[in-house]
């Protein structure tokens, strides 16, 4: 019988600091390096837009890291935005940790299945307390909240209006500046 080797984060860390990977857009998911999807236009343009719109919305308050690796048990993934706790020079030493998350978004335009069940189960294990997956299909958003296990308790969907974060209840995001 054959058994995957899975790879742990330091394993994950001293190959990226050989260079190995340096030509490659991989994840580390649940001690596997996986490829990532590229890129399309619209979801460069959604994420773009919406980073400045966060950053505008949330300045001195979070630090908003648009594709950048956060740091699980035994992952290390780049979610499309972060909503990340200050101060930025933190995370010279190392990536965000889930302590210092205070939100996660996808920007799904060929990923949603993934992004609904897999990365879900995964950000929910790591007690990520809210995630976003934006269905930029059918313009709408996602909110999971509440982590037990490998699971959110609440869920919501969101076509227009505000959503608040749970991390900021003084801010209200307005969906609409996904689409624009």
């Amino acid at each position: 019988m054959k058994t995957l080797a899975k790879w742990t984060v330091e394993d994950y860390h001293r190959l990226i600091e050989t260079g190995l990977l340096n030509q490659r857009r991989v994840e580390l998911i649940a001690g596997e390096i996986i490829e990532m999807s590229p890129e399309g236009p619209l979801h460069a343009f959604v994420t773009e837009g919406f980073a400045k719109y966060l950053q505008a919305l949330l300045q001195e308050m979070a630090l908003v890291r648009e594709a950048h690796p956060i740091t699980l048990a035994d992952s290390e993934l780049e979610p499309d935005l972060a909503i990340c706790k200050l101060p930025r020079q933190q995370y010279k030493i190392c990536h965000p940790q889930p302590s210092d998350i205070f939100w996660l978004i996808e920007i799904s335009q060929t990923t949603l299945n993934y992004d609904l069940s897999e990365k879900k189960q995964i950000y929910a294990k790591a007690g990520i307390q809210e995630y976003w997956v934006v269905d930029v299909n059918k313009s709408q958003i996602y909110v999971f909240r509440q982590p037990q296990e490998d699971n959110y308790q609440a869920s919501s969907t969101i076509r227009e209006g505000f959503i608040i974060p749970l991390a900021f209840p003084h801010i209200e995001v307005l969906v609409e500046k996904f689409w624009s």
